[in-house]
């Protein structure tokens, strides 16, 4: 078997040409993303920044810790606490001290995230001044980095500053440093602090404070900015491209699966006249097989050389993105070799079972066919399959749309449930591409002359060639339309419901600036002097967060807002009330949505505020679910101390004179005044941009295939078309003539394989609707008709050029050769 096998793929290299390239190109995919998972799993420890020299830092408590029956369970705390004043002294009687105080600083020509600190911790990163000098007045600064210049005057937030020096930026945060006394008038509390003392003694001394750390070695990393912000990188690493090599390992299949499928159909004759030679079914059978294995293997083998060459690319890549930490960098792991290598022979065997089946079946009356319309196209196999996994993907659907619609605006759900759609219409396709084919072209073939005519005859007549083309144009479009149509239309239901929430004439936001541990938003002076604008009745809010132990084991924060004000919240807000009344919240109750567990109006419900501090709040209303962004309300007893970030107002008196009054009021620096369609506008949800990435690439791999399978399926088409042209040319049409019918057949079977990607899309999109409409959000499906409209064009192209350059080439030979040459 194996001789022939090896004659056959020498005899018909440009059959198995495709089927080798996606093959090799997959499983080169896979060693890529397997390399870089590996090296996200061997993460080097992350070693402390800001207190690289700091013996001893003590931190208040900033994680809260619950026991349950499963295991303590573990949130950071959206308000750390800060150290308690009476340990601060006692720990100054053990050795010096150095107390930490960060706060948001927002500076005239600054950059963003600019935190200000006092000098004497500068040492411990450790800074070391460069230009100038260390600050010594309360007006005297020194910034990191090259944004400012010694003897410069700098306008902020904080008042007006001379920059008196300058220290190299290491990296590990934007700061302004001030002198020790005046960080502690414009930061009081003591979230964290170094101690010069024996490490035994500092933690005797803490014992008695709950939730206190001492950090020594490198847990002092926990002291640093967003200490957790590696491993949330290598999280998203992990999913993109688990995300990558599941949708590789997807199309790949499927390529190598219609490649061998339309090949086995090619060469029902030849198979014909081997049966009539001799030859079993089983023989037959093992004869494909082992063409795929071979296939398999060297394919196998030249994407494991691809992989290793193109997983440090891509390694540098997410690091230059953003999405990777800076010392990301691939290791030399061997594993992600053997399941590349091992995964691409699978998917060769896997992707040929069905059609090696088939090649069994084929009657030794085959090798007298002479007949070009394809029969028998839809077997009982494709019924099943493609069946089941319809029935599969729609009652999937309608089950989630009845017990928890919300699942299906997550991503896990939109990313993997076209899939099944996809798979079940291109086993389905000989049944649909059919009637589709005679309608796309039932114009054309109205119009003055043969070629549509012939257009649509030739198309509907060869079927499984139809099929074959048509199955990587579904997979590009349906992948396209669903992925990118979700993100869209979910960007719009949020945009739906902050229209419909809004019913303030203004907002004022604070200005955007990094989470401290003193908090940001507007100054209390800064609310006070909005309210006392004639005519405005407005509406303070602060952002907070609660924290729910649900089911007794599930420990989950949920974000919130404090108002003071219930009333006036309820007459600036149109809050989507399931249950109960806004104005009814006091300081002994909560308002929360219907994800809740306990979601009752009158039922008591045990909550963490954002401090860590527990207590238990009657509830007062219930919000419905929406797109998730309905979240919880307070008061600001239960707020812990969160200041005021946003302000809606509605106005009572002249707009024009309320703005103005507005403006007036907010000083420099602090935020913005919105009217209520700008603040609609600067709402607007957009992707993020990891998850843009991640899109993107997941849809580059899948156009790369869909170039691929249509490059071989219409290579392989055309050349056994030829005597088909050749007929063609002996009637009387010209080369001409003969490459426009090419074209306009390739094109044809394009938009045929377009129409069932938007189904596909359509049915994903609709199934989104369906579950905005029971969440009661007012927001229809978005299709990304600009994606979708260069997906298609650029599947034309393709298509044309794959199957008009092989003919171009076939005509160059006499017709009548061309004629009486074999099929």
């Amino acid at each position: 078997m194996l001789s022939v096998a090896l004659r056959t793929l020498r005899g018909r290299w440009t059959s198995f040409a495709g089927s080798f390239v996606a093959l090799a190109l997959g499983v080169g995919l896979i060693a890529t993303t397997g390399l870089a998972l590996a090296a996200s799993l061997a993460a080097p420890a992350r070693h402390p920044e800001r207190f690289a020299e700091a013996p001893v830092v003590v931190k208040g408590p900033d994680t809260l810790r619950v026991p349950t029956p499963a295991g303590e369970r573990v949130r950071p705390l959206a308000r750390p606490r800060p150290v308690p004043a009476g340990l601060v002294r006692e720990l100054a009687g053990l050795g010096r001290t150095v107390e930490d105080r960060s706060f948001p600083v927002r500076a005239v020509g600054g950059p963003a995230g600019l935190v200000g600190r006092p000098w004497s911790t500068a040492a411990f990163a450790p800074y070391r001044v460069d230009r100038g000098r260390a600050p010594v007045s309360a007006d005297e600064a020194v910034a990191t980095g090259s944004w400012a210049r010694p003897g410069q005057r700098v306008r902020t937030d904080q008042g007006t500053v001379r920059i008196v020096g300058t220290v190299g930026d290491l990296g590990i945060e934007r700061a302004l440093f001030f002198t020790d006394a005046r960080a502690a008038e414009l930061a009081p509390s003591v979230y964290q602090l170094t101690v010069a003392a024996d490490a035994g003694a500092v933690r005797a001394k803490v014992a008695g404070s709950p939730g206190v750390r001492v950090l020594t070695g490198d847990e002092r990393t926990y002291a640093d900015p967003d200490p957790d912000r590696d491993s949330e990188a290598l999280v998203t690493v992990n999913v993109m491209l688990g995300t990558a090599a599941g949708v590789t390992g997807f199309v790949s299949v499927f390529v190598v699966a219609s490649t061998f499928a339309f090949a086995v159909a090619q060469r029902r004759r030849e198979f014909g006249l081997l049966r009539t030679a001799g030859a079993t079914p089983g023989q037959l059978r093992r004869t494909v097989a082992a063409e795929a294995l071979l296939v398999g293997v060297a394919a196998s083998a030249t994407g494991c050389l691809l992989g290793g060459r193109a997983a440090p690319l891509l390694a540098k890549w997410l690091v230059d993105e953003g999405i990777a930490p800076p010392w990301f960098a691939v290791g030399d792991a061997g594993w992600p070799y053997h399941v590349a290598f091992w995964s691409g022979v699978a998917v060769a065997l896997c992707g040929v079972v069905a059609a090696s089946w088939r090649a069994g079946r084929v009657a030794p009356a085959e090798a007298l066919r002479e007949a070009s319309v394809d029969s028998g196209t839809m077997t009982w196999g494709r019924w099943v399959l493609g069946g089941g996994l319809l029935l599969t993907g729609v009652g999937l659907l309608a089950c989630t749309l009845l017990t928890g619609p919300g699942e299906l605006l997550h991503r896990k759900t939109y990313t993997s449930r076209p899939m099944l759609l996809i798979t079940a219409l291109a086993l389905l396709s000989p049944l649909l591409v059919g009637p589709l084919t005679r309608l796309v072209a039932w114009l054309p073939a109205r119009l003055p002359g043969a070629l549509g005519m012939l257009v649509r005859e030739n198309a509907a007549a060869g079927l499984r060639r139809t099929a074959a083309v048509a199955a990587p144009v579904l997979v590009m479009v349906g992948l396209t339309g669903s992925l990118l149509g979700a993100t869209a239309t979910l960007n719009a239901a949020k945009a739906s419901e902050t229209r419909a929430r809004t019913t303030a004439d203004f907002v004022v936001a604070a200005t955007d600036s990094p989470a401290s541990t003193s908090g940001t938003g507007l100054a209390a002076r800064t609310v006070e002097r909005l309210r006392a604008v004639p005519g405005a009745e407005v509406s303070p809010t602060a952002a907070t967060a609660v924290y729910v132990l649900e089911d007794g084991v599930a420990l989950i924060e949920s974000d919130a807002r404090a108002t003071a004000d219930p009333a006036a919240l309820a007459d600036t807000a149109r809050l989507p009330v399931a249950a109960g009344r806004v104005s009814d919240l006091d300081d002994g109750s909560i308002i929360v949505n219907e994800e809740w567990a306990r979601h009752t109006v009158g039922q008591h419900v045990a909550i963490w505020r954002a401090d860590g501090t527990r207590t238990t709040l009657r509830i007062a209303a219930v919000l419905r679910t929406g797109t998730g962004g309905n979240g919880v309300y307070v008061t600001p007893r239960n707020a812990a101390g969160a200041p005021v970030d946003r302000v809606d107002v509605r106005v009572t008196g002249d707009p024009a004179a309320v703005a103005a009054g507005l403006r007036r009021a907010l000083p420099p620096f602090e935020g913005r005044v919105f009217s209520k369609e700008e603040w609609i506008r600067a709402s607007y949800p957009e992707t993020n941009a990891r998850t843009r990435i991640g899109f993107l690439l997941v849809l580059g791999i899948a156009l790369l295939y869909t170039a691929i399978a249509l490059a071989n399926t219409l290579v392989m088409a055309t050349a056994d078309r030829v005597r088909d042209l050749a007929v063609l040319r002996l009637a009387g049409a010209t080369d001409r003539q003969v490459l426009r019918l090419v074209a306009a057949e390739a094109l044809t079977v394009v938009v045929v394989g377009a129409v069932l990607g938007l189904l596909v899309a359509g049915v994903n999109l609709a199934g989104m609707w369906a579950a905005l409409a029971v969440l009661r959000v007012p927001s229809g499906p978005v299709l990304p008709w600009a994606a979708l409209g260069e997906v298609v064009a650029a599947c034309g192209l393709i298509a044309v050029v794959a199957a008009v350059v092989p003919a171009a080439l076939a005509l160059r030979r006499r017709p009548a050769e061309l004629a009486g040459a074999a099929g």
